[in-house]
């Protein structure tokens, strides 16, 4: 049995209700809301595990109320939608979105989807480092912060996941599909925007100057890697 409670926010009360009677039996608890607005309302009393979130809502729309819940939780959210062009995918990443599902998908395919929203790497992820600090950077992985001069930034965990297996390999190449199923799961590879959208947020968080990185590189049609020079880093275990 799950312990985990998931919010669906969509307009279709047929879908709801077959969300709901779902995960039910699996185990999760489900509120529901009808709309954005609804959502925000919810959640100013109650803390889900996981938001489903429908894109095209009436009132208040998805990207919308994905935004406000950014700005108060990191709450993993997965946005459900017919849209289904990488422009679509690349907003409701930027908009702060964990993943994203096409309708109609299959229940498999969803909750395997929830299971990967849900999982988090391991606190000492892939390297038992806390604390990385170069001449201009201090990233603190216990406290998911990022300083560089006087730019304060807090990391989601997203991006802390993703984060922390780049700086565990330093200085080497990831593939696109060991860093998504690294990061994401096993049932990932191919969402390459999804690595373009949290990279860049990365670079505005990390690097000094974001449009001419100096540790997060891009491999061009490979991956990324981290640029670390040894001589100028200090590592805390």
């Amino acid at each position: 049995m799950n312990d985990k409670t998931i919010l669906v926010v969509d307009d279709e009360p047929q879908l709801r209700r077959a969300m709901r009677a779902t995960l039910t039996d699996l185990g999760y608890s489900v509120m529901d809301s009808r709309n954005g607005e609804d959502a925000l309302e919810k959640l100013r009393h109650e803390s889900p595990d996981l938001i489903l979130l429908d894109l095209n809502m009436p009132g208040i729309g998805g990207l919308e109320t994905c935004r406000a819940v950014r700005q108060t939780s990191d709450t993993p959210i997965i946005i459900l939608s017919v849209r289904n062009t990488e422009r679509d995918k690349v907003d409701a990443l930027d908009a702060g979105a964990d993943d994203y599902v096409t309708k109609p998908f299959g229940i498999q395919e969803l909750l395997a989807r929830i299971r990967a929203a849900l999982r988090r790497l391991p606190a000492g992820g892939e390297s038992d480092t806390h604390l990385l600090k170069t001449a201009d950077l201090t990233i603190n992985f216990d406290s998911r912060t990022a300083v560089v001069g006087d730019r304060h930034s807090r990391l989601t965990p997203k991006e802390l996941d993703l984060l922390r297996f780049l700086v565990s390999n330093p200085n080497k190449a990831v593939a696109h599909r060991k860093l998504l199923q690294a990061v994401w799961g096993p049932d990932y590879g191919d969402e390459v925007e999804y690595l373009r959208v949290f990279i860049n947020g990365l670079r505005k968080k990390i690097e000094p100057v974001p449009s001419k990185p100096r540790y997060l590189l891009t491999e061009p049609w490979f991956g990324y890697r981290f640029a670390l020079e040894e001589s100028g880093v200090e590592k805390g275990g």
